[in-house]
C-alpha cells in the first residue's frame, strides 16, 4: 500500500505552509526546503505532481490494501534533497532522521517516532525514472515562469552548452581492467563454491592477490628511465616476459572458473538466482577475455588497438573518454550532458550525450524543448555546435540562432554574426556556464549511481532539483526583500507607530 502524502495531520505536526525559515541562514537546505514548500503550497501544481507520482511509481501496487510502503512525496524530497546537497545516502540518512526542518517538509511532527532506513532510502529514491522526473520538472518550471511574472506569449531566450559528467572510475589502462575483471571472477566464484560446499577455490584471497602482484609488477616495468639503447632493449625485452607471465596466469585463472560453473551446471541450477550468478561471472569473463586479447595485440604483437574496441571501465561500460581541449584537463572519463538554460535560469531541457557530439544534439534539443516550451524563440550556442545543417534546420525553427561558424568567414556570415541581435545573445550565453557550475556544485561532478539508467536519472534528478533551488532562492528574495521595507518602514522617523 502507497499514499502520495498523509492527509491526517498528526499531534505535534507543523503545516507545511506554516513552516518558517530562519532568512540569515547561508546554506543549501533552507533554499531547497523553500522550493519543495512552494510545490507543498500550491495546489494545482502539488496536483498534477502528485497525480503523475502515482500513475508511473509503481502503478500495479494497490494504493488501499497491504503494507504500508513510503509514501510518495518524501520520496521525491529525499531525491531532491540528495542530488542538491551532492550528499551521499549516508548523509542522506542523517538528514532525514534528525533535521527537524527537513522533516517537517517531509510531514513528520515533534513527536513522530518513524526513522528511515538506510536501505529503505535507496531502494524508494532508484524509484524514480527520468521520464517521470522531466515531465515533473516541466510543471516546475512552467509555475516558476508564473513566479517571475513572465507575461503570456513573451519569448523564451535559451542558451545550450554541453559539459562531461564524470562516471565514478579509476584510470584505466588495459592491464588493470583485466586485474578487475579476474578479481570479479574470482571472487564471485568462490563465494558460490563456498555456498554449495565445494572446495575448488579455497586459496581465493591468494589468487586474487597474485593477479595483483603480477599487474603491479606489469605496471612498474613501464616505468624505466633508461636512455642507453641497451638498457632501453633490456626493458623492452623485460616488459615482454611480464606481461606473457601476466596473461599466462590469467587465462590459467580463466579457465579454471570456466569448469567449476561447467561443474556447477552439471549438479543442476536449481532457481532463478543461480542462473543470475552464472550470468553475472560470465560477463565479468567476457571483459577478462576481451582485455587479454587486447593486452596480446597491443604488447606481444604491437597492434594498435582502435578507440571503438576499449572500453574504459568494466563497472560503468558506458563511460567515455573525452578530451576536450580544456587548459589543465586533458581528459575527462564520463558521458557529456547538453543542457538548455532559458533567460530566468530555468533549465528548460537536458540530453545525455551518450556517444553523441555536440553537433550532432543541437537540433534535437531545440526541437524537444518547444515541444515542452513552444515560447522558444531565440538559442545561442557554441562553436562546437556548428554544421551547415544545424544552421539551416535551427533558421527553420527559431527566430534568433546564434551559432558562430568555425573557421574563415564569408561576407555574409560576417554581416550575420556582426548584427545586434546575434552579438547581443553571444555576450549573454557565457551565463550558461554559471548552470553548468551550479549543477556541478549540486551534485553533477561525479555520479555514484550505477549503469547507464542510474546515470541518466541522476542527471534528471540534478535538473529537477537545480529548478526547484532557483525556485526557492527566488522566494527568498522576495522574503528578504519584505522583510527590509518592513525594517525600513518601522524604522521611519514619523509623529505616530503601528501599534504592537
Amino acid at each position: 500500500m502507497r499514499v502520495v502524502q498523509n492527509s491526517q495531520m498528526h499531534f505535534g505536526e507543523v503545516d507545511i505552509s506554516k513552516i518558517v525559515f530562519d532568512l540569515k541562514s547561508r546554506d543549501d537546505i533552507p533554499k531547497i526546503l523553500k522550493g519543495l514548500q512552494f510545490l507543498y503550497t500550491n495546489i494545482p501544481l502539488r496536483t498534477s505532481i502528485f497525480q503523475l507520482l502515482e500513475s508511473r511509481i509503481a502503478p500495479q501496487v494497490s494504493k488501499v490494501i497491504g503494507r504500508p510502503g513510503m509514501a510518495l512525496w518524501p520520496i521525491l524530497v529525499c531525491g531532491v534533497i540528495r542530488l542538491d546537497l551532492n550528499c551521499d545516502y549516508d548523509r542522506l540518512h542523517e538528514l532525514v532522521n534528525h533535521h527537524d526542518t527537513l522533516r517537517e517538509i517531509l510531514g513528520h511532527g515533534t513527536f513522530d517516532a518513524l526513522r528511515y532506513h538506510f536501505q529503505t532510502l535507496k531502494d524508494n529514491v532508484s524509484l524514480l525514472t527520468p521520464e517521470l522526473l522531466e515531465e515533473i520538472n516541466l510543471l516546475v518550471v512552467e509555475s516558476g515562469h508564473v513566479l517571475v511574472k513572465k507575461k503570456y506569449g513573451e519569448a523564451l531566450r535559451g542558451r545550450c552548452d554541453s559539459f562531461v559528467l564524470e562516471t565514478n572510475v579509476h584510470f584505466p589502462s588495459d592491464i588493470n581492467l583485466l586485474s578487475d575483471a579476474l578479481r570479479k571472477v574470482i571472487t564471485l566464484t568462490a563465494q558460490w563454491c563456498d555456498d554449495l560446499g565445494l572446495t575448488d577455490w579455497r586459496q581465493h584471497d591468494y589468487n586474487v592477490r597474485n593477479v595483483k602482484r603480477l599487474m603491479r609488477s606489469a605496471q612498474n616495468k613501464k616505468r624505466s628511465k633508461a636512455t642507453s639503447a641497451e638498457r632501453v632493449e633490456q626493458n623492452e625485452a623485460l616488459i615482454l616476459t611480464v606481461h606473457q607471465q601476466y596473461l599466462k596466469v590469467a587465462q590459467a585463472y580463466l579457465d579454471k572458473a570456466r569448469q567449476t560453473l561447467t561443474l556447477i551446471e552439471t549438479q543442476g541450477l536449481a532457481d532463478l538466482i543461480a542462473w543470475v550468478r552464472k550470468s553475472e561471472i560470465e560477463g565479468f569473463m567476457a571483459h577478462a577475455d576481451r582485455q587479454i586479447d587486447q593486452i596480446h595485440r597491443r604488447v606481444i604483437l604491437g597492434e594498435v588497438i582502435a578507440p571503438d574496441e576499449k572500453v574504459f571501465s568494466i563497472f560503468e561500460p558506458h563511460t567515455e573518454w573525452i578530451s576536450k581541449g580544456k587548459a589543465g584537463v586533458p581528459v575527462e572519463l564520463g558521458v557529456k550532458v547538453c543542457i538548455l538554460e532559458d533567460q530566468y535560469q530555468f533549465i528548460l531541457h537536458h540530453q545525455v550525450m551518450q556517444k553523441l557530439t555536440d553537433d550532432q544534439v543541437a537540433v534535437a534539443m531545440v526541437t524537444q524543448a518547444q515541444q515542452r516550451f513552444p515560447d522558444l524563440k531565440a538559442c545561442s550556442f557554441d562553436k562546437g555546435f556548428h554544421s551547415p545543417a544545424n544552421q539551416s534546420a535551427l533558421k527553420a525553427q527559431l527566430e534568433l540562432v546564434a551559432l558562430p561558424r568555425k573557421g574563415r568567414l564569408s561576407q555574409q556570415a560576417q554581416e550575420e554574426e556582426s548584427a545586434e541581435a546575434f552579438v547581443k545573445a553571444r555576450r549573454a550565453h557565457s551565463a550558461v556556464e554559471s548552470a553548468i557550475n551550479g549543477l556541478e556544485v549540486h551534485g553533477l561532478d561525479v555520479c555514484p549511481d550505477h549503469g547507464i539508467d542510474g546515470f541518466k536519472r541522476y542527471v534528471a534528478l540534478a535538473v529537477l532539483a537545480r529548478n526547484i533551488h532557483r525556485i526557492g532562492d527566488i522566494l527568498w528574495q522576495q522574503d528578504k526583500a519584505r522583510e527590509k521595507r518592513k525594517a525600513n518602514y518601522a524604522d521611519r522617523d514619523t509623529t505616530y507607530k503601528l501599534a504592537a
